[in-house]
């Protein structure tokens, strides 16, 4: 009995996928330094959130909402917010869960004992993208307005929100020119 239970053990941990790194999961918004999030953002405070819509979906939005007409639609963006003047810049990052697969490296052991080249080597890691938008906030007289100590955080994370609820919301982001 003991050695049924082994075997079987032995089994689903050959077929299990070991976690190397998990995509962060969040739930509304988060409010964090760049470069803590992922290291090839700058070291500003962002405003990030999950992007479940396909590539350049938000650029479009930022494009059309902003009437940009395709230019500086990525850095620079300006808009107001009671007659204050800030910009924003924004990133799609892509940060991949990424997993270890314990049944091919079993399978090419097995094929290297048996004096056979090892075949499932493209296989032993597996990845998943998840996609996050993540939008830094600067005025004239601020380089950071997402900072813990900036006084605009609370009013600009807002308007970013309601931004980011409106673009998850809207399909045809020409309709965004006619609301009000």
């Amino acid at each position: 009995m003991k050695r049924i239970i082994i075997v079987l053990s032995l089994l689903l941990m050959i077929q299990s996928c070991i976690p190397l790194r998990i995509a962060p999961n969040i739930e509304d918004y988060k409010l964090t330094q760049g470069k803590k999030f992922k290291k090839s953002l700058p070291k500003r405070h962002m405003f990030i959130f999950e992007d479940p819509k396909t590539t350049n979906q938000f650029y479009k939005y930022v494009n059309t909402k902003f009437q940009l007409q395709d230019i500086n639609v990525f850095d620079d963006v300006p808009f107001s917010i009671a007659g204050a003047q800030y910009f924003f810049s924004y990133y799609e990052v892509d940060i991949p869960d990424k997993t270890i697969n314990l049944l091919p490296i079993a399978i090419d052991v097995a094929l290297l004992q048996a004096d056979f080249n090892p075949s499932m080597e493209h296989k032993y890691q597996a990845r998943k993208g998840n996609w996050y938008i993540a939008i830094e906030v600067y005025s004239d007289s601020e380089n950071d307005c997402l900072h813990q100590n900036s006084p605009s955080r609370e009013t600009v994370s807002e308007y970013f929100r309601l931004l980011k609820n409106e673009y998850l919301a809207t399909h045809n982001y020409n309709s965004v020119l006619f609301k009000s």
